[in-house]
């Protein structure tokens, strides 16, 4: 059973700044702290690579002393917006009927809500009343390829359906204002909030690339690289500097015995569909990509134009590919990593 990716499209939060009109307020912030400190955490916001990122929440609403009910609160009023907004878009794009999806999946790590955000959804666009519900959450910047992985296992078992992922995320939201930590200042520096949506189909007449394989690659014993400790103030970033050190180690056994199932080599993609975590990953991966002849320009442009939008990034790369076109036959490696920690790889073919 084939299943294909009908669209792609995104949304953008209300508010955008550049990454010069961030640093006054990081100053600010860290007024109590000693001037080469400053400096240094200044440096880290210039040179992450991220020109701009959109928000939920105006800059100085990020500043302020929030609790994590407030900053919760924000979070679920935005999403529901994004989300009912985003998928919206996809159907026009599609020209699908909001009640002809048989499969809703929502993808977001950066907040709590229950119910979960596609209950809202089902009733701001009045989707079927039997449509198949499945939130994903806690997998973080992966948790995009997932939510694809879980529609493609749906619609292989289902022929003639139709599935959503629906992506959103507010790094935002999760920013610690009483704590200067590198973690917390280095996760502020690279993400950005956004949304985007993804439309697959089983039925026989789809348009869009197939997907020719999926799967998900664990490291063992590495619970404790990334992730989120929930506290009093929020959802506090674990980010572990040794992140891109792992990738590269296990790199081999990422890519190539997945690619080795499908009769494919690195050098057969001409694609690479690559979730930008970060500038020292997307260093490390260019690197390990370049040596076999391929590059993640795509990828770069998009982090600098957005951030890391943690699970809702690699779509938006994603999109970039589909908007321009590529030839049929031409094949594409989407690829990203997450908490746990792990590597989640699907294989396009145009």
């Amino acid at each position: 059973m084939e299943v294909r990716i009908a669209a792609v499209t995104k949304q953008l939060p209300q508010y955008m700044r550049a990454t010069k009109e961030i640093l006054p307020f990081v100053s600010q912030w860290l007024s109590g702290e000693e001037d080469r400190f400053r400096r240094k955490v200044l440096k880290i916001f210039e040179n992450a690579a991220v020109d701009r990122r959109y928000g939920i929440m105006s800059i100085e609403e990020v500043f302020t002393a929030t609790s994590f009910e407030e900053k919760n609160d924000i979070y679920i009023r935005e999403v529901k917006k994004l989300g009912t907004s985003v998928l919206q878009k996809a159907l026009k794009k599609t020209n699908w009927d909001p009640a002809s999806l048989d499969y809703i999946i929502t993808v977001s790590c950066t907040g709590i809500m229950i119910p979960s955000l596609d209950a809202f959804i089902i009733n701001d666009l009045n989707l079927r009343q039997d449509i198949v519900r499945l939130p994903v959450t806690e997998m973080g910047c992966a948790a995009g390829v997932s939510g694809i992985i879980y529609a493609r296992n749906f619609l292989q078992a289902n022929p003639g359906k139709r599935a959503a992922v629906i992506a959103i995320e507010s790094p935002t939201a999760t920013f610690q204002l009483d704590d200067h930590s590198m973690t917390n200042i280095v996760s502020a520096a690279i993400f950005g909030d956004g949304a985007a949506c993804t439309l697959l189909s089983s039925e026989e007449d789809s348009k869009g690339p197939k997907i020719i394989g999926d799967e998900m690659y664990h490291f063992y014993d590495a619970t404790t690289m990334m992730g989120f400790k929930v506290t009093n103030g929020g959802l506090q970033m674990i980010l572990d500097p040794e992140v891109p050190a792992k990738i590269a180690e296990h790199f081999p056994q990422v890519i190539h015995p997945f690619l080795a199932k499908y009769d494919k080599k690195i050098e057969d993609i001409d694609h690479l569909v690559f979730h930008p975590g970060g500038k020292k990953i997307v260093q490390t991966v260019e690197e390990l990509f370049g040596n076999l002849g391929k590059n993640i320009d795509d990828t770069k442009a998009i982090l600098k134009d957005y951030g890391n939008m943690s699970s809702a990034t690699v779509l938006y790369v994603l999109e970039r590919f589909m908007q321009r076109g590529p030839k049929p036959g031409e094949l594409g490696l989407m690829l990203s990593f997450g908490p746990g920690f792990s590597a989640q790889r699907i294989l396009l073919e145009w």
